[in-house]
C-alpha cells in the first residue's frame, strides 16, 4: 500500500490540490491500476502520466480524491515481421479515487467506471 504524507499534511490548506498532484504524480505507474483503465488500447506504454484532481471531500479517518489520470498506451501486435499493426500510443484516460488514511497516510487506489 501506498502512503502520501505529504498530502496528508497538507490536508485543510490552501495547496492541498498542488501537493497531492505533485505527489501522486511521483507514485510511479506500477502503483496504478491503469492496465485495468484502458479502454482505447491493450497495454500501458510510457513511463509518465499527469495527475488532475476532480473532487476532494473527507470523512472522519480518511481523505478521498478524486482525480482523472491521462496516460498513454498502446495496441500490441504479435511482433511478427510481417505484423501491419502500428506501434502508435493512443491518450488513456481513467478516473482513479485515492482513500488517504489521516492517521497512517496509508493509501487505497482504486479504479472508478466512469
Amino acid at each position: 500500500m501506498q502512503r502520501l504524507n505529504k498530502s496528508r499534511d497538507a490536508w485543510n490548506t490552501p495547496g492541498f490540490r498542488e501537493v497531492f498532484k505533485r505527489e501522486a504524480g511521483q507514485l510511479g505507474m506500477a502503483a496504478l491500476p491503469l492496465q485495468q483503465g484502458l479502454s482505447r488500447s491493450s497495454h500501458v506504454s510510457g513511463d509518465g502520466y499527469d495527475v488532475v484532481v476532480l473532487n476532494v471531500t473527507e470523512e472522519a479517518q480518511r481523505i478521498l480524491v478524486k482525480a482523472g489520470i491521462f496516460y498513454q498506451g498502446i495496441v500490441a501486435g504479435c511482433s511478427c515481421a510481417d505484423d501491419p499493426t502500428p506501434v502508435d500510443e493512443q491518450t488513456e484516460y481513467c478516473v482513479l479515487r485515492f482513500d488517504i488514511d489521516k492517521q497512517t497516510a496509508e493509501t487505497a487506489i482504486t479504479l472508478l467506471e466512469d
